[in-house]
């Protein structure tokens, strides 16, 4: 769920500037890899997270990231702080992404006619990953939803779309206020971090006494974490692992991280590894991997799509997006793995004749599989598992082949 980023991690402290509409995640085992385009002098200044100097006085190499500077990387190494978040546990700044309550009797109807989800059969304080959609069926962003018993719905949607989707949703705001509906917006100034790790359990009941086990993947409670109130933990992240995402008020975050970083085994992480994690566990990158060319057919993302909402066609772009669930389309996104040079954004898919069958959309060394792994689009021919293709890296033709997602098994919390 991130926009595009643009890096080279330089000098510790320092802050590349660069516009998010160049940005790509690489995600390269030997550091993020620059994109040929450079940032204007006349650029707004990059907005700070309330964990910026935090970062800076932790070692963090500051980057520009959808418009904030952000941590791509600490004192670790990015294949050390992919392997320890895997192995152990890792603290991810995530508050630079937009967070949203929606209030009154009517909230679910006003999102339900933005995104393709069946909000009302969530149950309480349980979330859904869904897309705002448009009416050609394109995703404008991916986003989650969640249900919660205290009378309004929490979402969090990415940073890079964040201008757009707060744009989008006053829209229809306006148009449901004008009929008649009872329905509210609050944008909130809260932060946010993402506790991801095999141990994250371990490391945050002993600052709770909520008990998380009874806390599955997806759900969410308001809860006082290691002493700090009015906290929203939720069971869902960005890597494939068990992990939580905690929304924190401003003035209490960097306590609460510090208190967490207490144990030995909470280590903090950067944009970095945060890109590579979520490729090895099959994730989408909007901007990269989705955007609103992108149909939730194509991007193999139709589990998102509520039975009762296909069957009714009652969201943006269903007239587009329902006949293809049936009828196919001529493009899939799929999963590759490599050998030899890494894979990047915009590396040429071919077929056995070498002709072009489709396109990377966001690839890096493996740091699990010693493999490059990678995501693209494809002929829908030549989309079956276990195809053998080929790369195009560096203008010479590289053996790939057609691979299940996730690359690395995902490890969510079911409560068994």
């Amino acid at each position: 769920m991130w926009a595009r980023l643009l890096v080279r991690s330089g000098v510790v402290g320092s802050v590349v500037r660069v516009p998010s509409e160049c940005a790509r995640v690489a995600g390269a085992a030997g550091g993020l890899q620059p994109h040929h385009r450079h940032a204007s002098t006349s650029e707004a200044p990059l907005k700070q997270t309330v964990l910026y100097d935090f970062h800076r006085s932790q070692g963090g190499k500051m980057v520009g990231f959808a418009g904030w500077s952000m941590p791509v990387q600490y004192k670790d190494s990015h294949i050390a702080s992919h392997m320890h978040t895997r192995e152990h546990c890792s603290i991810f700044d995530v508050s630079h992404m937009l967070q949203t309550k929606v209030h009154g009797k009517d909230r679910i109807k006003f999102m339900e006619s933005m995104v393709v989800a069946d909000i009302a059969e969530l149950q309480d304080n349980q979330g859904t990953l869904t897309l705002f959609t448009n009416e050609k069926g394109g995703i404008i962003d991916d986003l989650i939803v969640t249900k919660t018993d205290q009378n309004y719905l929490y979402v969090v949607s990415n940073a890079g779309c964040a201008d757009k989707d707060s744009a989008l949703m006053k829209s229809r705001l306006a148009e449901f206020k004008a009929a008649g509906a009872d329905v509210d917006l609050e944008f909130l100034d809260q932060a946010l971090i993402a506790v991801q790790g095999p141990s994250m359990a371990r490391v945050l009941q002993s600052g709770m006494k909520e008990d998380l086990s009874k806390l599955t993947f997806m759900t969410s409670a308001l809860a006082t974490v290691f002493g700090v109130p009015d906290c929203r933990v939720t069971r869902c992240g960005y890597t494939g692992e068990d992990g939580v995402e905690i929304s924190v008020p401003l003035s209490r975050v960097v306590e609460l991280t510090e208190k967490l970083l207490a144990n030995s085994e909470v280590r903090l992480a950067g944009l970095g590894a945060r890109d590579s994690l979520r490729l090895e566990a099959g994730l989408c990158l909007y901007g990269n991997d989705i955007d609103d060319t992108t149909t939730p057919v194509e991007a193999t993302l139709v589990w998102t799509i509520g039975k009762r909402r296909r069957q009714a066609r009652d969201f943006p772009g269903a007239d587009v997006i329902v006949p293809q669930i049936k009828a196919k389309t001529a493009r899939k996104r799929v999963g590759l793995v490599s050998t030899g040079p890494p894979v990047r954004p915009h590396t040429p898919i071919l077929g056995p004749d070498g002709m072009v069958i489709g396109e990377v959309t966001s690839g890096c060394p493996s740091p699990c599989m010693k493999k490059n792994v990678a995501m693209g689009y494809v002929e829908a021919a030549f989309a079956k598992n276990g195809t053998a293709v080929q790369v195009e890296v560096r203008k010479k033709a590289v053996p790939a082949v057609i691979s299940k997602m996730p690359f690395v098994p995902t490890n969510y919390y079911s409560g068994n």
